[in-house]
């Protein structure tokens, strides 16, 4: 073999083993631009996106456009397009500023003639919540009486040791001027009055002149009710009663304190009207 042949050999075989470096550097250039593009989705300005999105979609919409021979995206060939697109945020604020104008000034609008009822019921309810907390405060009846605002109505809650005697459903005479005191802030009220009797857990006793709770109860909201309609002739027609035995306690049935704060009746003076 002549010496020509032996160095073209020679540089053959070193061409082949440096071959994979080429693809080496191929397959590096490709992560270095496929890492790039990810990077520059990754750092997407969207706020930008969505203007240029919206004024290509308003100028395309428009009759004067590319597809029919227009002059371009702009009035003239090279113009920029500078103005903000339908429904940006100046568009927004124009007309937000617009409708604050027109908008009416809600404070002095008048009354409908049911917003000036409700107005009428709340005042009410809160003159009667004044004069019974009044009541309570002059006589000392704390520990008898208790009156909440309720989203009811006026809830007035009165003990059982205060209306009667055990297991009985007939009025003490030392409830009567109280109870009196409260037809009297009923009369003129439009509203219903709602006499709810509740017990605690423990059953009557086989001497008892009641079958149950149940009828204990009830009996006991039906004396206060008799008491508005017989005693101080109320209008029957803004009444309604029920006794719900010990199916709605306040208090811990396995405490005395408990069961003596469940035994009670509940008068509440209800809003029949809503906002």
């Amino acid at each position: 073999m002549s010496r020509r042949s032996k160095r073209r050999a020679k540089r053959e075989a070193a061409d082949h083993r440096d071959r994979w470096m080429i693809t080496y550097a191929d397959l590096i250039t490709l992560l270095l631009i496929f890492f790039v593009i990810m990077y520059a989705m990754s750092n997407l300005d969207t706020g930008k996106y969505d203007v240029v999105t919206q004024s290509l979609q308003s100028t395309f919409n428009k009759s004067d456009s590319i597809l029919e021979l227009g002059d371009g995206l702009g009035d003239t060939p090279g113009q920029t397009i500078t103005k903000p697109p339908h429904g940006s945020s100046e568009d927004d604020q124009d007309s937000s500023s617009d409708s604050d104008k027109d908008t009416p000034d809600d404070s002095n609008r008048p009354l409908t003639e049911r917003e000036e009822q409700f107005r009428t019921q709340e005042q009410e309810l809160q003159n009667l919540f004044n004069v019974i907390t009044q009541y309570i405060e002059d006589n000392k009846l704390d520990n008898q009486i208790f009156v909440a605002d309720k989203p009811q109505g006026i809830s007035i809650t009165l003990s059982d040791r205060f209306l009667f005697d055990q297991g009985q459903a007939a009025l003490k005479k030392d409830a009567a001027p109280t109870l009196s005191k409260l037809a009297s802030l009923f009369r003129n009220l439009q509203m219903v009055v709602s006499i709810e009797g509740h017990t605690d857990n423990i059953p009557i006793g086989a001497n008892s002149a009641y079958k149950d709770n149940w009828e204990l109860s009830g009996e006991r909201a039906l004396s206060v009710l008799r008491f508005f309609i017989d005693q101080e002739k109320l209008d029957p027609d803004h009444f309604q009663y029920a006794g719900y035995a010990d199916t709605r306690p306040t208090g811990d049935n396995t405490t005395a304190a408990g069961r003596q704060k469940n035994r009670r009746v509940e008068i509440t003076v209800l809003r029949q009207l809503q906002p």
